[in-house]
């Protein structure tokens, strides 16, 4: 079968970078031209996830397990069927064993499916699902199909991906890699706004929603589940838009249909459950506790893919009056995100930096005085200063607070920065976005973004 594999990408080295702490010069000068050199540095994609060696983030209350790859653990109802060990070649040999448009209908109530393509591996196209870097999982599987679904009164899409690999084992090398496209995913101007993982679907899987705003309100949502079922690994991505994010239980009930069609194959050897779904994080392949690309803002006007590197951690912009020494932080460390291959300014970018404290008292105690800080500075006299609470978070052990802050420098010159801090347990997260001409994100993706990187903060050590 045609293919080849992504080969892996060395991480970024470390930047060393001499940037203001003061709110005096945030946008000209060092900072820029260090940021320039980040950019530099960063030009590379994230590695993909090997097997066996992925992070899974349990959300919701902040809680964290780590699992032997990605989507599931090797409990026992997780193991092969007896059977696995006698594959057959024949699996899937013909588009029989498919998603029908009667199936398909599960997507959504709404108007009517019918099926606008199917096509086996010699005629798949290169890309037929989110994130999808290359043609096949498995090049050297025994075949591929790709059915895709067009829903006529909604105008809706949707697309089954099948790769039957030579056994099991196979089948769970191609799950982990296709996993791993999503986790270190580099379509442009998409962003992870949910993701989870499912029992009952085959042996292992996830959900992941992708979305993309389209509007003020609106935005274009990718929710993809990938699953296996013996010699079978199944992807099915469903494409929606709305104002709220689709929950995953649609594209779950479609998926089990779909398992349940391989699994009555002839010499089939698996089984289907009733699915549920548990929220998730997708692992990220950064430093453990930051965040993954597929994390950060969509701006409509960037069609390219964030990147991070590392920098030097500093106080602030001026208001926070952050001093981590003082604050007795067990460690901590910076990391920027920039987009190295888009035209902006160089001094585009969002910057982050964690923390871990003795306790969870003294993490607290640092991100209320930070709060502190913040909250009161345009009341310190300091004329130039004017600070706005632009989001809070309160959610289990999530606790913080995001801000726009303008300094007014002088000359008709006035920098502006969006300013997030918050907690998880013992960690801390800090993030500063500076706010350019046409670059700007709404309050509530800011805030979006500093959520998930409090989420994902629970991992730093």
């Amino acid at each position: 079968m045609p293919g080849h594999r992504v080969p892996s990408v060395g991480i970024s080295q470390e930047v060393e970078s001499e940037l203001s702490g003061s709110h005096r010069a945030p946008r000209g000068g060092s900072r820029a031209a260090a940021r320039q050199a980040r950019r530099a540095q960063a030009r590379r994609r994230n590695q993909l996830i090997g097997a066996g060696a992925a992070v899974l983030i349990l959300v919701g209350g902040g809680g964290i397990a780590a699992v032997n790859a990605f989507g599931g653990g090797d409990s026992g109802a997780a193991k092969s069927a007896a059977g696995d060990d006698k594959p057959s070649e024949d699996l899937l040999s013909d588009p029989k064993g498919l998603i029908d448009a009667p199936t398909a209908k599960s997507l959504t109530p709404a108007g009517s499916w019918a099926v606008s393509a199917t096509a086996d591996g010699s005629s798949a196209p290169d890309k037929s699902f989110v994130c999808q870097p290359q043609r096949f999982a498995d090049p050297a599987g025994l075949r591929t199909w790709v059915r895709n679904f067009k829903n006529t009164t909604t105008k809706e899409n949707a697309v089954q991906y099948v790769e039957v690999s030579n056994d099991s084992a196979a089948a769970d090398k191609t799950y982990n890699t296709i996993t791993g496209w999503l986790s270190t995913c580099s379509t442009p101007q998409v962003r992870l706004v949910a993701s989870y993982t499912t029992a009952g679907l085959g042996k292992r899987g996830v959900v992941a929603v992708f979305g993309q705003p389209t509007g003020e309100k609106t935005s274009n949502f990718r929710t993809i589940s990938v699953s296996t079922a013996g010699q079978a690994t199944m992807v099915l991505e469903y494409d929606s838009t709305g104002t709220a994010v689709p929950k995953p239980d649609a594209v779950m009930n479609t998926a089990a249909a779909g398992l349940k069609r391989i699994c009555e194959q002839p010499g089939a050897n698996c089984s289907t459950g009733t699915p549920s779904a548990s929220p998730a994080l997708l692992p990220s392949n950064e430093a453990p506790g930051f965040m993954a690309p597929i994390d950060l803002p969509v701006l409509i006007s960037v069609n390219k893919p964030w990147v991070s590197a590392t920098t030097t951690t500093r106080n602030g912009t001026g208001c926070e009056k952050i001093d981590l020494k003082k604050a007795k932080a067990v460690s901590y460390k910076s990391l920027t995100y920039v987009t190295p291959d888009a035209q902006v300014p160089p001094e585009f970018g969002l910057d982050e930096t964690l923390s871990r404290y003795a306790s969870a008292t003294a993490a607290g105690a640092f991100v209320t005085g930070i709060r502190k800080n913040v909250d009161s500075c345009n009341k310190s006299g300091l004329d130039a200063v004017t600070v706005k609470t632009t989001g809070t978070l309160s959610s289990g052990s999530l606790k913080g607070e995001a801000w726009k802050a303008a300094y007014d420098t002088g000359g008709g010159k006035v920098f502006t920065y969006r300013i997030g801090i918050a907690q998880n347990g013992s960690s801390a997260v800090y993030l500063t976005y500076p706010v350019l001409k046409g670059l700007d994100i709404g309050d509530k993706a800011f805030t979006e973004v500093l959520t998930r990187a409090a989420e994902r903060a629970a991992e730093y050590n």
